[in-house]
């Protein structure tokens, strides 16, 4: 057999060639950093995850960072519904709305729940709302009939009422005009043009004269003490209740003080009548002209609605049911439950749990509070539950309440397109 030589290149003559290599690279390399400009090491890092050079002009980063299509907008949503209520029917209902209906197993025991989300980023037409069943607070109506007297996509049950007149029992807003106070500054959610804000609120109101301030305690509420100064406006009805013991009451129509006494007063169509001790309502006994100051704390400026509710279920990312504090502790173990919240990205949660059948137990407040977790709420709140709860989507009620089609409601929440 023939013996090939194989020939291996001395170490000193592979070094010296890596030298000549490195050195000729540099050479270019020097050349083209004198012929274009510096690189800088610092790097912007996108929220998309790409990187680009400050160095990038204005056109070039334009192309680069494109805002997504209402197609791609619309895929995400979809995608991100899918992804946290899986095993679960969902229902297009409009751009940007969803309805999800799913039963969960808890403990061993079924609960049917239904859930609407909305993204008004994707859809700014959506707009969401508070509803009263009539101009006056001591009325009732079922959903069915409040959402299609506003051509409602979607509608639940609100918040606390009394029952025997309907009377709206915490704070409500509509656009921008306060109809009802908050009771023991229960928590409540502020809607805005652009976002959402969850606090427990707090009534910071006056009545304002050349003769001193006047401390008001509520608005539109039952007297819950004697000492109480509360404001009634035409909303609560034609008269104002009864004063309390020692009690009188001061008519203003127009910012006029226009009747003082001691019996119940009619509501000025242009005003309203203030109930309260005598000894603290003296004060503007010989005001000509007074003016109603509204604020809360905390002072949500450019808040168009407030809706208020009980306890909270989710706050700042955490589960936190503050049942004793709100002095809501008649309400606890397993029942129909209402809620509502937002996510972190801004999307609009409602939620609807049936309860109190062998079909669907209900939960309790710690466990609704855990499932508004789970879908992705940073804050959220309960609402009026047991046989209030109902929920109405497209043109019927979606869950099954014991009353066919729900009781009889003061108030509800909704979804509608703009106009």
């Amino acid at each position: 057999m023939d013996t090939k030589t194989l020939k291996l290149t001395p170490p000193k003559m592979i070094a010296t060639a890596i030298n000549l290599s490195i050195l000729t690279a540099l050479v270019v390399l020097t050349n083209n950093f004198f012929k274009s400009p510096p690189i800088i090491a610092k790097e912007v890092r996108l929220a998309q995850g790409s990187v680009v050079s400050p160095l990038l002009d204005n056109a070039r980063a334009k192309e680069d960072i494109k805002e997504l299509t209402i197609e791609e907008q619309a895929t995400n949503f979809n995608n991100s519904v899918r992804n946290r209520y899986k095993n679960s029917m969902i229902y297009d209902i409009a751009l940007g709305v969803k309805h999800i209906k799913l039963t969960k197993t808890i403990n061993g025991r079924p609960v049917r729940i239904n859930v609407v989300e909305i993204n008004q980023k994707l859809n700014p037409n959506l707009q969401i709302n508070p509803q009263l069943s009539s101009s006056r607070l001591a009325s009732k109506s079922t959903i069915t009939t409040l959402a299609r007297k506003n051509n409602s996509l979607v509608a639940i049950n609100g918040t606390y009422f009394k029952p025997q007149t309907g009377v709206p029992l915490g704070t409500l807003m509509i656009n921008g005009k306060m109809y009802t106070g908050p009771i023991y500054n229960r928590v409540a959610m502020g809607i805005f043009e652009d976002g959402f804000d969850m606090a427990r609120l707090e009534l910071n109101a006056q009545v304002k004269s050349f003769k001193g301030n006047l401390k008001v305690d509520n608005i539109n509420q039952p007297r819950m003490l004697s000492t109480h100064v509360i404001v009634y406006t035409p909303e609560w009805g034609t008269f104002a209740p009864p004063s309390p013991k020692y009690g009188k009451q001061i008519a203003v129509e127009n910012g006029k003080i226009v009747s003082i006494g001691t019996q119940a007063m009619p509501i000025p169509h242009n005003g309203y009548v203030i109930v309260g001790p005598d000894e603290r309502l003296a004060k503007l006994y010989r005001a000509k002209h007074v003016d109603f100051d509204i604020k809360t704390i905390p002072n949500w400026d450019n808040v168009k609605h407030i809706i208020s509710g009980g306890p909270y279920l989710v706050k700042n990312g955490e589960v936190f049911v503050d049942m004793t504090e709100q002095k809501l502790g008649a309400i606890g173990g397993k029942n129909p439950r209402t809620a509502i919240g937002y996510t972190q990205d801004g999307n609009f949660i409602m939620v609807a749990v049936d309860g109190r059948e062998g079909a669907s137990v209900g939960l309790t407040l710690k466990e609704l509070a855990w499932f508004m977790k789970s879908i992705g709420c940073t804050n959220a709140m309960n609402l009026d539950g047991g046989g209030s709860t109902v929920m109405y989507v497209n043109g019927r009620v979606v869950n099954m309440p014991k009353v066919k089609g729900g009781i009889a409601l003061s108030n509800a929440l909704t979804i509608d397109l703009k106009s």
